[in-house]
């Protein structure tokens, strides 16, 4: 067993389990960790627990020290670095005409990496431009062509609940969310009433699904001819939370019945 803590490299980003290495940390300590990329800043957002490594669906990796005042200024340093290589990266971007939005950059702690995210339409040759950038900043460059999902979370913004997006206030992992959910839900399938800001059917959809499922059991749809006490009729509309629905009998108009919870 191992004592694990997640982790978060910003604000309302996706948690990573670490190995706590032996170390006292808790929820709010600033912590470097080692990473594939190399070592990365971070910071601990859950309380210390024990898991087995097996549990875990990539490698666990440790905990390397609790940060220092000293790693916090080297970790600001980078954040300014890395305005600076969004700047530049945008500016070679015109100079080989690429067909790419950069959303953002980032440095590794240890600065062994420079990784930019950006978003394109079509598949893009940026072989030249991280040629280009290499020689500026004499490190391992990496582009990633990121979704529109993505693109929400970083861009942020306001929902149709006029709620902060969820993605990115507190998604940490983008759960599959299909058109039968909002079915499920007896939703309108109206495009601008059922997708998010991203363009995609909206994440909290995914949230009271399962409820939705369990109270619908039973119940018909709408549209189907079936027996009531007031005799035979064609079902008009259901409520599924109140496990009510409506149906016309053409001796008595439309009536309402409900099942049992």
């Amino acid at each position: 067993m191992d004592k694990v803590v997640g982790v978060t490299f910003n604000d309302g980003g996706r948690t990573y389990f670490f190995s706590t290495n032996n170390l006292e940390v808790k929820k709010g300590t600033p912590v470097i960790v080692e990473t594939e990329r190399g070592l990365q800043y971070a910071k601990v957002v859950t309380n210390t627990k024990e898991g087995r490594r097996s549990n875990f669906l990539i490698p666990l990796k440790k905990i390397i020290r609790v940060a220092t005042e000293d790693d916090y200024k080297v970790h600001q340093k980078n954040l300014e670095s890395a305005k600076k290589a969004l700047k530049d990266c945008n500016e070679l971007i015109k100079k080989h005409n690429l067909d790419m939005r950069l959303l953002n950059a980032s440095f590794t702690f240890d600065r062994k990496q420079l990784v930019f995210n950006f978003l394109s339409d079509n598949r893009v040759d940026f072989r030249g431009l991280v040629r280009d950038l290499a020689q500026i900043y004499k490190t391992r460059i990496e582009l990633r062509q990121i979704g529109v999902r993505d693109k929400a979370k970083v861009a942020g913004g306001i929902g149709p609940c006029g709620r902060v997006l969820c993605c990115a206030k507190f998604l940490s992992a983008f759960d599959s969310v299909s058109i039968n959910m909002a079915k499920n839900q007896n939703l309108a399938l109206n495009p601008s009433k059922i997708n998010g800001a991203c363009g995609r059917l909206l994440c909290c959809l995914n949230y009271e699904d399962d409820n939705y499922k369990a109270l619908r059991k039973g119940m018909p749809d709408i549209g189907k001819t079936i027996k009531t006490p007031h005799g035979e009729g064609k079902v008009t509309a259901i409520d599924i939370l109140n496990r009510t629905y409506k149906v016309y009998v053409e001796e008595h108009g439309e009536v309402e019945v409900k099942l049992d919870k």
